[in-house]
């Protein structure tokens, strides 16, 4: 009964990742350079597009693990990023801060995010990432973004490990459209190369 109820939790959790992205399934290559390909997608009732970066990197998953849960140095790969904490740690939970640099005029913005684990029978490994905007009260000079909704996955293949990096963001106040879509672009590409040039060191 134990290993049914397993399985049967399993496969909620992976209906839930399915479910996530219902509403984004027509991917169109917007980039593909340097081993990493960028694909965005129209997302229902959302101006904002979804984004997936994914590249093959020369690697274990256990390293992609450690860089990504040392939370506050991971700032340091991550699109953007002016600052990033962890704020608690519960089994395979975590909940996130970070601040992010913007472009001149748009407000700087800030996150909140609720990261879950997920160990595959394969030697995968899936982290979910959703947004809690109202974890914390609102900081000054920061815009919250509003909607979180994507994963990091980590399926080994031989002496590599194929990452796939996908979010969609609602950004919160306003963001010039131009500003947005070169952000959905870059923010994958530049996250999943600096995390190669780290994991494969």
């Amino acid at each position: 009964m134990g290993s049914l109820h397993r399985m049967a939790v399993l496969c909620g959790l992976s209906a839930v990742l399915a479910t996530s992205f219902a509403q984004a399934e027509d991917w169109k290559v917007a980039k593909n350079e340097d081993g990493i390909k960028v694909s965005l997608s129209e997302v229902a009732g959302s101006d904002y597009k979804a984004y997936q970066g994914v590249t093959l990197m020369k690697t274990t998953v256990a390293k992609l693990r450690a860089l990504q849960e040392d939370v506050s140095g991971a700032c340091a790969w991550i699109h953007e990023c002016k600052t990033q904490k962890l704020l608690k740690h519960e089994g395979d939970q975590s909940w996130t801060y970070t601040q992010f640099n913007t472009p001149w005029p748009v407000t700087p913005r800030d996150s909140v995010l609720h990261v879950t684990t997920i160990e595959g029978a394969d030697g995968s490994l899936t982290r979910k990432l959703e947004g809690v905007p109202k974890y914390l009260p609102e900081e000054k000079g920061f815009v919250r973004v509003a909607k979180v909704d994507g994963f990091w996955k980590f399926v080994p293949k031989g002496d590599q490990v194929e990452v796939t990096y996908q979010v969609h963001t609602e950004p919160g106040g306003s963001v010039p459209s131009m500003v947005a879509n070169k952000f959905v672009v870059d923010a994958p590409f530049d996250t999943l190369k600096n995390l190669k040039a780290r994991a494969e060191k």
